[in-house]
């Protein structure tokens, strides 16, 4: 097993990286249709995920990995539903099965396992740091969008200068979380779970 916590939850994120969306959207094959499906889902994931953050923010195992001002994607989101679903979105965005799976495994485990949402939360949002603005220039070529940005505010952290320097210092906090080794272990299958679901929401797309 990996020293620190972070790389071992690295390990399973290359499989993520590999689901069919993501080939599909790194392939420049995305499709507005796939992109409004993926993007409702993702509304649904982290309005979730974040209201389980905001239950538990002062748990100890999870507190220092708690940056809402930085990282919280929820209101960035609210403006993508708006620009792809127009002023009704709430009424016109898409539940999907996989999606609901998703948000069911959040919520469960921000009400009974709150350490585990270390996992969840490294899965999302350092994969979103990574990849994002890659993904950003790629949907605004193959869908034609503005170059103002609009439509794809997800994509996009302004109150993070670097995103190198913020995934250090993410990690580093990571690594000095203080757990025992039933729960970390724990956090580490929980990981792999969160992985194994994002590859489901991608090939729902």
């Amino acid at each position: 097993m990996p020293q620190d916590l972070s790389q071992a939850l690295k390990e399973g994120h290359t499989q993520a990286e590999n689901g069919q969306f993501m080939r599909n959207f790194q392939k420049v094959q995305v499709t507005r249709k796939g992109f409004k499906l993926a993007m409702a889902s993702l509304y649904h994931v982290y309005a979730a995920l974040e209201e389980e953050m905001e239950r538990n923010k002062d748990d100890p195992v999870y507190a220092p990995l708690y940056f809402p001002e930085e990282l919280h994607r929820r209101a960035a989101l609210e403006q993508d539903m708006a620009f792809w679903y127009g002023p009704r979105w709430q009424e016109a965005i898409p539940y999907s099965p996989a999606t609901q799976r998703y948000v069911g495994r959040l919520r469960q485990v921000g009400r009974s396992e709150p350490e585990l949402l270390v996992a969840h939360a490294y899965a999302r949002y350092l994969g979103d740091l990574s990849g994002g603005q890659v993904l950003k220039k790629i949907a605004q070529k193959a869908l034609d969008l503005p170059s103002s940005g609009e439509g794809l505010a997800f994509f996009t952290f302004p109150n993070i200068a670097s995103a190198t320097k913020f995934k250090q210092l993410y990690r580093s906090r990571m690594n000095a979380l203080e757990m025992t080794p039933e729960v970390r272990r724990r956090v580490i299958e929980e990981a792999e779970t969160a992985f194994l679901i994002c590859i489901q929401l991608s090939e729902e797309s």
